[in-house]
């Protein structure tokens, strides 16, 4: 007979059963971000400290409308899934709640302001 002791039976499942799936999802959306604000960066540099017409024509060119987006979209989604795996580690309680759904709504809210303004601008 086998003895298990219970930290042994929980190795590797995690509270949800979707450790596995979370640490892939960071994982890929940090090699994307890795490749995409270094681009977005150098084509952002160039129209700062532009006029409004040079910033606001860069922006309504497809490709940098797009760029921006993705940028928003996949780099505010990893700082809500970062910032749940924090506050799941360090809070407890009623606290764990409240915090994890603020962190969802700034992000959110962030992403929708966000992706607005620029489709304002490239439309």
């Amino acid at each position: 007979m086998r003895y298990l002791t219970a930290r042994k039976r929980a190795e590797g499942l995690g509270a949800a059963h979707t450790g596995t799936e979370h640490h892939w999802y960071m994982t890929v959306s940090a090699v994307g971000l890795a490749l995409i604000v270094p681009i977005f960066l150098f084509v952002f540099g160039h129209t700062l400290g532009g006029t409004h017409e040079e910033v606001t024509q860069a922006f309504s060119h497809p490709a940098m409308a797009i760029l921006t987006m993705l940028v928003l979209f996949v780099g505010l989604q990893h700082f809500r899934k970062g910032a749940q795996i924090m506050i799941e580690d360090y809070s407890r309680g009623i606290t764990r709640k409240i915090l994890i759904i603020s962190a969802t709504v700034l992000s959110y809210g962030m992403m929708a302001t966000g992706l607005f303004a620029v489709l304002k601008i490239a439309l």
